[in-house]
Formats: C-alpha cells, structure tokens, sequence
C-alpha cells in the first residue's frame, strides 16, 4: 500500500521530467544543419512541355480498287525501302478488262489498215477518172466523141474526188479509235498496277491494318509507314512563354521508358489554341531512336537561356502546416519559416521571384528541421 502511495505521488514528477526532455530536446537543443546564402546568381532557363512522339512524314497505303488482299508482304516493325512491293491484290478482272482493250486494239489496227487501203484506192481511181477525161475532151477537139462523153467523165471525176473524200474521212475516224483505245489501254495498265502496293519511300512499318483474304474498296487503309529520320515530338507551349522559343534552340526529350535524347526546335506553330492558349512546338531528335511508337508519351525541356535572380539550394524548399512553398531562415539560432515563389530551378538550384532580397541564411537541407527551432550551423553549402 505504501509502495502504490508512493508511486503515485511520483507519477507527476516523472511525467513533468519527460515533458521538460521533449522540450528541452524539441526547443532547447541546438540541431545541426547546412546553411547556405541566399545570392544573386543567374540559372539556366528551361521551358518545359508534355508531348508526344509523332513523324513528320507519315504516310498511309491504302487501295485504289476493289478488290480481294492476295498477300502482305509486310508487318509491323519491318524496314521498307523505296519501291518495295508491300501488298498484292487480285488482280484477275483487271487483267481480263486489259485484255479485252487488247483485243479492241488489234481489231482497230487492222480496221485502220483497210482504212488507208481504201484511200490509196480511192485516190488511184482519182486519177485514172483525170486521165479519162483528159483523153476524152482530146477526143471531143478531134470530133471523135461527143459533148456527152466528155460530161461522163466529168460527173464520174467529181464521183472519184468525192471517194478520196470519203476514204480519208473514215481512215480519220479510225485513228481517233485508235488514240481512244490507246488512252484506254493506258489507263487499263494504270488500273493494273494498282494491285501491286509498293513503298513510296524508305521507312518503317508502324501499322498493320489488313490481311489475306480481306475485301477492299478506295481508300481502305492497308499499311502506315513512317520515316524515322522525320521523328519529332510535338509539345504544347504556353503563350506567355513561348516567345522565348526559336528555331535551333537545344532540347532533351525524356521518353515514358525513361530514355533521354538530345534534340533540337524544328518548328513552331503560328497558330494558338483559343481554349488552352497554348501553341504547338515541334522538337526534333538529333539521332534516330533505336526504340520508339507514334504517339509514345514524351517531356521536352527545351534551353531557353539564363534567368537572374536570388538563388538558394533546391533542397532548401520546404511547406508549412498549410501547404505554403517556403524556406527556413536562420536567425539568431532559431529557424524561420518565409514563403516564397519560385521562377525556376535546375537540379541544385532554384530561383526566388518573390521573398528573398538576398544575403539571407537559409537551411540548405529543409528536410527533418522545422519552423521555430534551434540550430547550430555546422556547414556552409556550396553553391
């Protein structure tokens, strides 16, 4: 009983010991942490936007007849260079209609050979009809025929003439059949050779969107080919920055595998979103990827030049209980928190626009240290 009124009467002053140890601990003991002072300093100033990749050049095969798919001789993934034969179609009809143009043509021609065998016949009777009438209106001087012989062979002269006439106007009939067959013929190859799909340049397969066996009318999409030199990624810019864009300037493209690749500005759009206000920035790669897929999401930092202004480590940023961005200044041994807003940062430091003027002494590392605490400083971080 005596032990348990003991105890008791102790309990208050164990409890008041171990609240003065975690005050003493919490407000009493100096902490040990970096500092650093806040400078003016200049930081490189980046722009940076969610893209995807996409190509400059992509081009879409699609058929230009109907007809069936015989065969793909190509898939996804494979290298295809210029005039490479990609897909076949059956070509059946088209060949049987050619031949018939073909047949039509070897008819005309010799249609157009009786034609001109009719004209030399028609001129040759031309002339014999001359010859007659020359002999009998020699005849007619001499009073060997009379006036009516001499009319016969006049009226059977103008019969000859109108026969040449007529001839020559029937071989002229005949090669306009020729020169429509001909055009005919060539647009029937035409036709033709729309059933061999070869690629219009080099480049690499990214879409598959036919098979053997399918049916396919004018403009059914069979193969999506791109040029892999003509990668790029297509970014968003916001307006109130983007005038700080050129053509040329330096980029990292950072794709979603986690790749980072150099590239450049290639092109900037001169035409604004009215909803986001924002403008298309297109960044080229500077070398081919080995892996890339249209499309695949990417982040572009583009080098914009340099910002100036009061500079403290990155690490130096630390919140409140309220979620405000800030510091923690030290002065006279004790932490204090200053909200800030930043400008800019890179991956040591971070530009100050507003709450700093500088020669400021800030808490290098924020992590772990709180607002209103004793500190001692045992590291002067470098800039």
């Amino acid at each position: 009983m005596t032990s348990r009124r003991m105890l008791a009467a102790a309990l208050p002053t164990l409890l008041l010991l171990t609240a003065g140890g975690a005050a003493f601990w919490r407000f009493g003991r100096a902490l040990d942490v970096p500092v650093a002072v806040a400078a003016q300093g200049a930081i490189a100033a980046r722009v940076i936007g969610p893209g995807t990749v996409q190509a400059r050049i992509p081009v879409t095969l699609s058929a230009r007849v109907n007809a069936t798919v015989t065969q793909m001789h190509a898939d996804v993934g494979d290298t295809v260079h210029q005039g490479q034969l990609l897909v076949t179609l059956d070509d059946r009809d088209l060949s049987a209609r050619r031949g018939v143009v073909g047949g039509q043509q070897e008819a005309m021609s010799r249609n157009t050979e009786a034609a001109r065998a009719n004209v030399t016949k028609a001129q040759a009777d031309l002339e014999l009809a001359r010859s007659k009438l020359r002999r009998d209106a020699e005849l007619l001087a001499q009073g060997f025929v009379s006036q009516a012989v001499v009319d016969a062979s006049n009226a059977a002269l103008g019969g000859a003439t109108a026969g040449v006439d007529a001839a020559q106007a029937a071989l002229a009939a005949r090669g306009a059949d020729v020169r429509s067959l001909s055009q005919e013929a060539r647009y029937a190859d035409a036709v033709l050779t729309y059933t061999r799909i070869v690629a219009p340049m080099d480049g690499v397969v990214i879409q598959r969107l036919a098979e053997a066996g399918n049916t396919v009318v004018p403009g059914t999409p069979l193969l999506k080919i791109v040029d892999p030199k003509s990668l790029w990624v297509a970014t968003r810019v916001d307006e109130s920055v983007v005038g700080r864009v050129q053509p040329g300037q330096v980029a990292r493209i950072r794709l979603r595998s986690g790749e980072v690749l150099p590239g450049k500005v290639a092109r900037i759009a001169k035409q604004s979103d009215a909803a986001t206000r924002e403008l298309d920035v297109h960044v080229a790669f500077d070398a081919v990827p080995q892996r890339f897929a249209i499309d695949q999401e990417a982040q572009v930092e583009i080098a914009v030049g340099e910002d100036r202004g009061v500079l403290v480590p990155l690490a130096a940023l630390a919140r409140d209980k309220s979620g405000r961005q800030g510091v923690l200044l030290v002065e006279d041994g004790r932490t204090r928190f200053e909200p800030v807003e930043t400008a800019g940062a890179d991956d040591r430091q971070v530009l100050i626009r507003k709450g700093l003027a500088g020669g400021e002494t800030v808490v290098a590392v924020a992590a772990g240290v709180a607002a209103n605490q004793r500190v001692r400083q045992v590291l002067t971080a470098a800039r």
